[in-house]
């Protein structure tokens, strides 16, 4: 019979490609994972890796089973997730990971829903792009946040994952404030801002979207601008008086000083999703912490939209 921890491990390496990121995912010794697979050949009675002395990869036995497996371990979860459901208590830990923004908009208000489960043990890491997902989709994480500007809707109507909206994050101008626009009276014309110094994150970063699709609207990005990694070392910048830049509105939530905050006319904005394996939905604590998250989202949401009426206001 095969064993599912084994099946597990043959799946990580049909998505990682080698016996060390293997290793290194499931936080065991690259020795470890190659005995576990050795193991796993004899219990299919079929060669699974072609193995070299530097290198190893899935024969078309091993890609075949690796597909099998991954439908194996999801009918366990979600048969494990039916039996805790019929208790109905939130028990054990649930890893979540987000976007560094949304961890930090989002981490006070989840921990204060959560706290009162006391089964449950909240984890919450940090990943950017498209990690979080990654990580769900191999059952790293429980839960993962993620940013999306593709400004369409996910098609979560099939496939493993279901994705859930949590909140809507449009682009907003920070600036110092004894900046001239720091004074809510005068308007924010975006082209005539094309010769200041700006800060952005560097291109591949997924808010560096934003920002690119924020100037096409005045013929591009100025080619002075300063690129650092981080929205909280943008905004340390920015206060500092070195440039002004465009950021999530989620980055309000940081509570950076010395800033004042702008609403940009025709802003780019993100969405922000928790995206779950279907697979594991049913489970008490999946479901509680989902519920803490939209919460939070909600909360959070409440705050920016109010924040930037304001804004307007002004």
């Amino acid at each position: 019979m095969l064993d599912v921890r084994r099946l597990q491990v043959l799946k990580e390496f049909a998505e990682r490609g080698t016996i060390a990121g293997t290793a290194e995912a499931l936080g065991y010794t690259a020795s470890a994972v190659s005995q576990q697979l050795s193991a796993l050949e004899r219990e299919a009675g079929a060669q699974l890796l072609d193995r070299t002395a530097r290198s190893a990869e899935l024969t078309d036995g091993g890609r075949l089973l690796a597909v099998h497996a991954e439908q194996i371990l999801a009918m366990v979860e979600a048969a494990e997730s039916v039996l805790a459901q019929q208790s109905g208590v939130p028990l054990g830990p649930v890893t979540v990971t987000a976007f560094p923004t949304a961890a930090v908009a989002l981490a006070p208000l989840l921990a204060q829903s959560l706290r009162r489960h006391e089964g449950l043990q909240l984890v919450l890491r940090q990943s950017v792009g498209a990690a979080g997902v990654r990580q769900v989709s191999s059952a790293e994480v429980d839960i993962a946040v993620i940013d999306d500007w593709s400004e369409r809707p996910p098609d979560t109507g099939t496939g493993k994952l279901r994705h859930l909206h949590l909140l809507h994050d449009p682009l907003v101008l920070a600036v110092p404030d004894d900046h001239p626009l720091a004074d809510t009276r005068r308007p924010v014309e975006l082209h005539r801002l094309l010769e200041e110094p700006w800060i952005a994150a560097p291109r591949g970063e997924p808010s560096r979207t934003g920002t690119d699709r924020l100037f096409a609207n005045v013929g591009g990005a100025p080619d002075t601008a300063w690129e650092f990694q981080g929205q909280g070392t943008i905004l340390n910048l920015v206060a500092r008086g070195i440039g002004i830049a465009a950021v999530p509105a989620l980055a309000l939530a940081g509570g950076t000083s010395g800033l004042v905050f702008r609403v940009l006319p025709q802003a780019p904005a993100r969405d922000a999703y928790a995206v779950v394996r279907a697979s594991s939905m049913r489970r008490p604590a999946i479901e509680v912490t989902l519920r803490a998250l939209r919460s939070a989202a909600e909360e959070v949401q409440q705050t920016l939209d109010e924040a930037l009426r304001s804004a307007e206001r002004a």
